[in-house]
C-alpha cells in the first residue's frame, strides 16, 4: 500500500504531461479491457493513467478502502483480505479495475444486499477532460457527478481515487446448491434466498428444466476447501455437488479460472490440456487476449463462412425486475437459445441514492441474466438481429442492459433508458468543450 502524498505526486506528474491540443477526443490508454464491443472512429489522444493502480489505505474498523482507479480487483482483494475484509462487491474477473467497475456496472453475488459496485461508493476523485481533479461525495458541490458517474463509461472523466465500502470476512465460504426443474419455482426460491441470511446468492440455468441456485455463507471452519484454480472446473461442480466449501479468496475468483464456462471455446474442459497450459494461464486475462486475437484475424468467422453459417456474438448482461424474470427466461429459451445463463439477484443498497444513468427499480429486486456466446444460424439476418431482440424485450419488461458489449438502441430508446436529461446537464458542466465522446457515440456507435 501507499499513501495520499504519493497519490498527490502522481497527480502533479500527470498535470505536467497533460496534452494541450484539443483537436482529437481524449481516450484512456489501458493494457487490458473488459469491454466486449469493437471500437472505430477518429484517433484519440490517449491518457496514460497506469501509475494510478495502488491501494492507498484499508480501514477495517471503519469498513472502507481507498483505491486508485486503475487498480484491478485482484490487487484490491489481495490488499484487503489480510485485514479481514473484502470490497462489498467484488466483480467476477480479476482484471476489472476499480474505476471501470464504477464507471461501468460491476456486480456479484453480494449484490442482492450490497447493490452494484457503485452502490458501495463513498467518495470519488474524478479527472475531468480539462485536467482538473474534483472530489465528489454524496453531499458536496459535485454530488451531481458522484451520482452521475456510474455508467458514464469514461465520457465525463476518469476515476483517479475511490473510497469503497468493505465487508468483514471469514476464512471459508460454504455453498449450498438447490436444484429446480421449473422457472417459476426457481425464481420463487431465489426470492426466498435473498430474504434470508445468506452472504452470497447466485445461480446458473443449465437447461429449461435444470436450474441451480447457489447460496453461500461465510464460515470459520469446515471441510478442506475445494480448489478450482487448475484441473477442477467450478461450473461443473454445480452439476455434481449439492454442497461445497471454498476459501474466501477461492470463492471470490471461482468464475475467473474458466471465464465462467467460456474456456470451453478453447477446449479447456480437458484435464491434460489444462495441465499443459498451466495454472497461471487459466484465467480471464489469457482468454480475453485470445478472444481479441481471434477478432482481429477473423479465424472463427472465416470457418463459419466456409460452412455456410452466419454468426452473431450475443454477449450481454441485463437486469430484469424479479417479477418478470421467468418471462425473460422464456424469451431467451425461445428466441436466443444460449446456455448456460448466469443468474445474479440485485437490489439497490439504499433506495434514496439515485444513480440517473443506470436506474434500477427501487421497490423490488432485479435479476441479472448473463449470457455470452456466439449464435450460429443458417439464415442470414441484419447485423445485430438477435441483440436487438434482446434489447427490445428488456425494454418491454421494464429492465435495463449493461453497456459493456454491443448495443443497437436507437437514440430515442437510449435516451429514455439511460437518463438523457441528467447526462446532458453533466456533460455541459464537466465537459463543455466536448473533449470526451458522448455516451451514445461511445457505447452504441462504438467510436
Amino acid at each position: 500500500m501507499t499513501d495520499l502524498s504519493e497519490y498527490r505526486q502522481r497527480i502533479e506528474a500527470l498535470h505536467r504531461r497533460w496534452p494541450s491540443a484539443a483537436d482529437a477526443p481524449l481516450g484512456l490508454a489501458k493494457p487490458t479491457s473488459n469491454l466486449f464491443r469493437d471500437r472505430s472512429g477518429p484517433a484519440k489522444q490517449r491518457l496514460d493513467l497506469h501509475d494510478f493502480d495502488h491501494v492507498l489505505a484499508v480501514e477495517p474498523q471503519q469498513r472502507w478502502v481507498d483505491v486508485e482507479g486503475l487498480a484491478t480487483y485482484e490487487t484490491l482483494v489481495d490488499a484487503t483480505l489480510p485485514h479481514g475484509v473484502m470490497p462489498a462487491v467484488v466483480p467476477q474477473l480479476k482484471t476489472i479495475t476499480a474505476g471501470g467497475a464504477v464507471s461501468g456496472v460491476g456486480i456479484e453475488a453480494t449484490s442482492f444486499r450490497q447493490g452494484l459496485v457503485h452502490d458501495t461508493l463513498l467518495e470519488l476523485d474524478v479527472l475531468l477532460p480539462g485536467g482538473e481533479v474534483v472530489r465528489c461525495t454524496p453531499d458536496n458541490e459535485h454530488r451531481d457527478l458522484f451520482f452521475g458517474f456510474p455508467n458514464s463509461y469514461g465520457t465525463l472523466g476518469y476515476a483517479l481515487r475511490l473510497r469503497l465500502r468493505t465487508l468483514p470476512v471469514k476464512p471459508l465460504v460454504r455453498v449450498q446448491r438447490r436444484r429446480y426443474d421449473r422457472a417459476a419455482a426457481y425464481f420463487a426460491g431465489l426470492a426466498s434466498a435473498i430474504a434470508g441470511g445468506a452472504d452470497f446468492v447466485d445461480g446458473v440455468v443449465f437447461a429449461r428444466d435444470h436450474l441451480v441456485l447457489n447460496i453461500g455463507r461465510f464460515a470459520d471452519s469446515g471441510p478442506a476447501p475445494s480448489d478450482y484454480t487448475c484441473e477442477k472446473l467450478y461450473w461443473r461442480s454445480l452439476l455434481e455437488r449439492d454442497t461445497d466449501t471454498l476459501s474466501t479468496r477461492g470463492y471470490l475468483w471461482r468464475w475467473d479460472t474458466d471465464w465462467f464456462w467460456n474456456s470451453r471455446q478453447f477446449g479447456l474442459e480437458r484435464a491434460w490440456l489444462r495441465r499443459l497450459l498451466g495454472q497461471r494461464h487459466l484465467n480471464s486475462r489469457t482468454y480475453t487476449r485470445w478472444m481479441r486475437w481471434n477478432a482481429r484475424h477473423g479465424v472463427t468467422q472465416a470457418w463459419a463462412q466456409l460452412r455456410g453459417r452466419h454468426r452473431e456474438p450475443v454477449i450481454q448482461d441485463v437486469d430484469i425486475p424479479l417479477s418478470q424474470a421467468a418471462a425473460f427466461l422464456d424469451f431467451l429459451d425461445r428466441e436466443i437459445g444460449i446456455l448456460p445463463i448466469w443468474i445474479c439477484p440485485i437490489r439497490a443498497a439504499d433506495p434514496q441514492r439515485h444513480f440517473p444513468l443506470y436506474p434500477l427499480h427501487a421497490d423490488e429486486a432485479s435479476v441479472n441474466f448473463g449470457f455470452w456466446d456466439v449464435v450460429e444460424t443458417e439464415a442470414a439476418h441484419e447485423p445485430g438481429h438477435l441483440n436487438r431482440l434482446v434489447e427490445r424485450r428488456v425494454i418491454e419488461l421494464g429492465g435495463i442492459k449493461s453497456l459493456y458489449s454491443d448495443s443497437f438502441f436507437t437514440r430515442e430508446e437510449f435516451d429514455a433508458a439511460y437518463g438523457a436529461a441528467d447526462y446532458a446537464a453533466l456533460k455541459a458542466r464537466y465537459d463543455p468543450q466536448g473533449r470526451l465522446l458522448g455516451l451514445y457515440e461511445k457505447c452504441v456507435l462504438r467510436r
